[in-house]
């Protein structure tokens, strides 16, 4: 489900998604998002991605959200550390496994592949992305935060969160918009690299 507020020009998204709500969005679309999603990161993206190819998915992926990001400890009185996004193109290898599972939307840092936009945006799936380096404000809008598969792999574990108006930036929508390759000319003079 999508609402927008109008005198702040940002979208309100919930999870899990809708075809509907990934329908409405678009690049540069300034979001909160709440509701349950889950993490993954290096580790436990690879093995994620074997276990659907072989038929052993610990989590139920349609409708949902990755999120990834590895959280640090959670302080006293916290329910989780920081939370900060990582580089989403190290688990571009595992986007297409994760898409046939009915995943709608990633979230993360930096650019993705080439490769990954259009299979992305062929299977109706957007990324959206976060500001790095916060993660200990980011680590404010989680409300609930649970190991929900491979304990074994510490920070890296899949974790399930529930986010409360979790603030992101859609950078590539179902329509073929990339927001780096949109937005690059305006703060350099040189092409972004290749990806």
């Amino acid at each position: 489900m999508k609402t927008q507020d109008q005198a702040q020009d940002i979208n309100y998204i919930t999870t899990p998604l809708t075809p509907e709500t990934i329908a409405e969005l678009r690049v540069g679309d300034a979001i909160r998002i709440s509701g349950p999603v889950y993490t993954a990161r290096d580790a436990s993206a690879k093995r994620l991605a074997a276990d659907l190819s072989s038929g052993q998915a610990p989590i139920d992926l349609e409708g949902q959200l990755i999120f990834y990001m590895g959280p640090t400890p959670a302080p006293p009185g916290h329910v989780i550390g920081a939370a900060g996004p990582t580089t989403s193109g190290r688990m571009d290898a595992y986007v297409p496994d994760m898409l046939s599972h009915g995943v709608m939307a990633f979230l993360g840092k930096g650019r993705r592949s080439a490769e990954t936009r259009h299979v992305m945006q062929a299977n109706s799936a957007v990324y959206l992305a976060a500001v790095g380096g916060v993660g200990a404000l980011l680590s404010r809008h989680i409300g609930e935060a649970t190991v929900a598969a491979y304990p074994d792999l510490g920070p890296e574990a899949i974790f399930r969160l529930v986010l409360d108006d979790f603030p992101a930036i859609v950078a590539d929508d179902i329509y073929g918009g990339d927001l780096f390759e949109q937005e690059w000319p305006k703060w350099t003079s040189s092409p972004p690299a290749a990806s």
